[in-house]
């Protein structure tokens, strides 16, 4: 492109790859949170082990803000370079050693252990985000911020399409017994060697010219946290910011890809591999929409965008849920076999009197797999209740095993999450710019890094587990499936709220004005 800043590519390039990896090393764990849950806690309830690596994953989030505060203020006093430097070694160092964790039953400390590794990734991403995103921005023109930051942007999505198609590759290589039993902390402890090219990489950067510019005159920050939050006007700023912006563009992110995934593998019970699999496809087709919304704001303003990408995340979540549920839904009736129920003579010559009889029921999916249940009763019993030997299958057979779907259902779906993933861009890709237009570079690291990492990690972190507390209490004897679209309420909630306080208070100034 003509007139491009000299090196900006290089260090877009730089950034990116080394957060790339960070949110590589930050989703794993999501990705991977049903087989985490069996190996890592304590076995008998396969809902609350799940509920619980849910709730360590969100441990992650909900420590992001204080890492954006620690590292937000040793960027703004040393610098950005090597501060997110830091946060890319304690990062995958923790990725790393939660792969080497031996399982619950070997290791009783395990859940205590891979908490303190989350929350140490979760210090590490705090710092990380904010660095890279202001390091990207103080070396971009003022009226292409949004474009080269919206580059930063696309990393989050992109680490959690690289440890999707890291984890498919796993299983597409190793037996199933292999990959539950070993083969699933191969992601884990990949992230070793990409966090070494990356630092490899970053050792080469050089502060960005704005704070070196600051620090020559000595016109650093003494005391960034209080210059961000001891001041009225700034500190409103934060919370502005937090309200208007963040708070519901994080619940848009992780509505919008991680617990849709959430929700395909546990409520639709969709075979984990072809649910990855169009996830995947779907964020990949959604991706360059991230860099067309941060350029589109160089030209009409950040606001409008973030609260359309809001608003239509509002208005759309329930029938694209429920689409994706009555997809799956019809789907397993349609695979269901409507065999019949057989009785067939014991053949166990002991028996005196009234002969037993074996109920055999079969259910057949599309993968081939059968779900095969037999049960002796009596004749007697039979004869009873029954006119005849030969009784329909229920119409609505319990499964009790993943459900593969026809691969005609897979633009479907793909097309679900595409828009999904839509909704994501247009709150996220003109963020980062919006957030360092908002504060003067000297506290900029510190002021924007906490309202990001309170809305991301607290507000949009918690979603999938609120999402599927919120299905299980609703859950009864008459109504064991439970309200599937429960787990809506709470991120529709968050986004209204924000579109309002932001469509009121939120300026739509022209890009390009400190």
């Amino acid at each position: 492109m003509a007139n491009e800043p000299k090196g900006i590519w290089k260090v877009i390039g730089a950034s990116s790859v080394g957060t790339l990896i960070e949110w590589y090393d930050f989703y794993i764990f999501g990705s991977l949170a049903t087989i985490i849950s069996a190996k890592f806690f304590p076995p008998g309830n396969p809902t609350a082990s799940f509920l619980a690596t849910l709730a360590t994953f969100a441990a992650g989030f909900i420590v992001r803000p204080f890492g954006a505060l620690v590292f937000g203020r040793l960027g703004d006093i040393i610098g950005r370079k090597h501060t997110f430097l830091l946060t890319l070694v304690i990062m995958g160092v923790s990725t790393f050693l939660i792969g080497c964790i031996p399982a619950y039953e070997d290791f009783k400390w395990a859940p205590a252990v891979v908490l303190v590794l989350r929350l140490l990734q979760g210090l590490a991403l705090g710092g990380e985000y904010g660095g890279a995103a202001t390091y990207v921005a103080e070396h971009a023109p003022e009226h292409k911020r949004g474009f080269y930051t919206s580059w930063i942007q696309t990393t989050a999505t992109l680490g959690l399409f690289v440890s999707l198609i890291v984890i498919i590759a796993t299983q597409k290589l190793l037996s199933p017994e292999d990959f539950n039993d070993w083969g699933w902390r191969l992601p884990f402890l990949l992230s070793i060697l990409l966090v070494i090219v990356s630092i490899v990489i970053r050792m080469k950067m050089k502060e960005s010219p704005l704070f070196a510019s600051l620090k020559k005159e000595g016109k650093t920050s003494v005391n960034p946290l209080k210059e961000s939050f001891g001041h009225k006007l700034n500190l409103k700023m934060v919370l502005l910011a937090l309200f208007g912006a963040t708070m519901g563009q994080g619940v848009v992110w992780y509505t919008g890809q991680f617990y849709a995934q959430t929700f395909m593998l546990r409520t639709c019970n969709i075979e984990a591999t072809q649910a990855n699999t169009w996830i995947g496809i779907g964020l990949l087709l959604a991706t360059p929409f991230f860099v067309f919304f941060g350029w589109l704001s160089d030209k009409i303003g950040r606001k409008w965008i973030m609260m359309a990408g809001m608003l239509l995340a509002v208005i759309c979540y329930r029938p694209i849920f429920d689409g994706m549920y009555q997809m799956s839904d019809v789907n397993r009736k349609e695979i269901a076999s409507e065999k019949q129920i057989q009785f067939t003579k014991s053949a166990n010559p002991r028996i005196a009197g009234d002969s037993l009889l074996t109920l055999k029921r079969e259910t057949i999916y599309t993968d081939g797999s059968v779900l095969l249940n037999t049960n002796e009763i009596s004749k007697k019993d039979v004869e009873e209740n029954m006119r005849s030997t030969v009784v329909p299958a229920p119409r609505q057979p319990k499964i009790t095993n993943v459900l593969k779907l026809d691969e005609s259902f897979q633009w479907k779906f793909v097309g679900l999450i595409f828009i999904l993933v839509l909704f994501v861009t247009m709150v996220y890709g003109p963020i980062a710019a919006f957030l360092v237009e908002l504060f003067p570079t000297r506290i900029r690291y510190t002021s924007m890094s906490l309202p990001y990492h309170i809305g991301n990690g607290v507000f949009g972190g918690l979603v999938p587990f609120i999402g599927i507390l919120s299905v299980e209490l609703t859950k009864t004897a008459e109504n064991p499936a439970g309200n599937y679209l429960a787990g809506l309420l709470y991120p529709m909630g968050v986004a209204a709220v924000c579109f309002i306080i932001g469509a009121i208070y939120l300026s739509n100034k022209k890009p390009g004005h400190e």
